[in-house]
Parts: C-alpha cells; structure tokens; sequence
C-alpha cells in the first residue's frame, strides 16, 4: 500500500499564497488517482481537487477554480497543491489522498489512502 505525508501548511496571512506537498512511498503514484481534501472545525471533509493518473486532467469545485492548483511529478513521487489569494475560510487541515480503484478522486467517494494531513492557518 501506498503511505502519504503531507508538509508545508503552517500560519499565512490573507492574500498570499502556500504550496503543500504530498510525498508518497511505499507505491509509485502513477497508478493512483490522487486528490486533496480539507477539513475545517465543525465541518465534513471536502474534495478541493483532484488528479488523474498521467497528471493530463484536474478537477476542482466551481467556489475553489482560479485559486487551487494541483500537480503531480510521478517520477518523484509527489504530489502538491498550490494556492493563491488565501482567505481566513481556508483554514483547515488539509489531506493528500490516493485513490487505488479509479483513475482519478471522485468527488462523493472517499478514497483508500490518506496522510496524516497538515494544517493551513490564513489570519485576518
């Protein structure tokens, strides 16, 4: 199985920007469907975007296009989210997640894997 590490969250201000990485071991990614999620206090854990296997389509929700960006370096084995203009409604711990069934993370299906997530903090 595949093990995730998540890193690069931390204390931001609004309007900059933040780059979590997601490095996996144990299995090369380019069979997994690869996808971040986050969850905020109180709230259910949401889908923010997703990848497919050859890196070649994104998915993100509609509130979150402009903003999210995902990547995936098969070769390195890595998989990382960009994000610009932060908000305050940003913080959340955020999760890298693979998915071993489909090419991709379906919004609506948990996946199989998931790290320990690391946690995004956006002040005012």
């Amino acid at each position: 199985q595949v093990q995730l590490v998540e890193s690069g969250g931390g204390l931001v201000q609004t309007g900059d920007s933040l780059r979590l990485s997601c490095e996996a071991s144990g299995r090369t990614i380019r069979n997994y469907g690869m996808g971040w999620f986050r969850q905020a206090p109180g709230k259910e854990r949401e889908l923010v975007a997703a990848i497919n296997r050859s890196g070649t389509s994104a998915y993100y929700p509609d509130s979150l296009k402009g903003r999210f960006t995902i990547s995936r370096d098969n070769a390195k084995n890595t998989v990382s989210l960009q994000i610009h203009s932060l908000k305050p409604e940003d913080t959340a711990v955020y999760y890298c997640a693979a998915d071993s069934s489909r090419g991709t993370v379906v919004p609506g299906i948990m996946p199989d894997y998931w790290g320990q997530g690391t946690q995004v903090t956006v002040s005012s």
